[in-house]
């Protein structure tokens, strides 16, 4: 990973410490989403202010009991009109974790699956981390629909388009 140091090791620190967490209680397919997710993938401008996990709803259940210790139970989901899941946030350092199982979005007045199609892994600190491929990323972040996604989603197709140019 390049640039934004304090960001980057905030991240890299959070995944270290996660990596264990997962390993042995997640059964089904999971991804890193959201601002996590971007600069894993290697783009520079995301500040991820926490990790945010899309899990099934059993692996969500699962890794929550499983690390009850660590639960922010005072913290409400933002959004929760347009998002709903089985949600919990975790207090990890320095990023904290939100894990969202079985995330549907409220999307032309009807509640959707988030499911990615198109996956990649991306490594940090030894440890191989799924994420949404960047397309895949940028139809997430459209999804979802809020000014501040439409702007990552923004952002990623420019990434994008500058590194397809630099590849001819």
């Amino acid at each position: 990973m390049t640039g934004q140091p304090a960001v980057d090791h905030a991240l890299a620190a959070s995944l270290q410490a996660l990596a264990p967490m997962l390993a042995g209680t997640l059964r089904d397919p999971w991804w890193v989403i959201g601002s996590a997710a971007a600069r894993l993938s290697g783009v520079d401008g995301f500040a991820p202010a926490d990790i945010d996990l899309l899990l099934s709803r059993r692996d969500a259940k699962a890794f929550t009991q499983r690390h009850e210790a660590l639960l922010d139970r005072d913290h409400r989901a933002a959004d929760e009109g347009l998002f709903r899941s089985c949600f919990a946030r975790l207090q990890l350092s320095p990023l904290p974790v939100e894990v969202m199982g079985g995330l549907q979005v409220r999307h032309d007045g009807a509640w959707r699956d988030v499911v990615v199609a198109d996956s990649a892994t991306a490594e940090c600190g030894g440890h191989l981390f799924p994420v949404p491929s960047l397309r895949e990323q940028v139809r997430l972040f459209e999804l979802f629909g809020r000014d501040k996604d439409l702007d990552k989603a923004r952002r990623l197709r420019r990434y994008l388009r500058e590194h397809a140019a630099h590849a001819v």
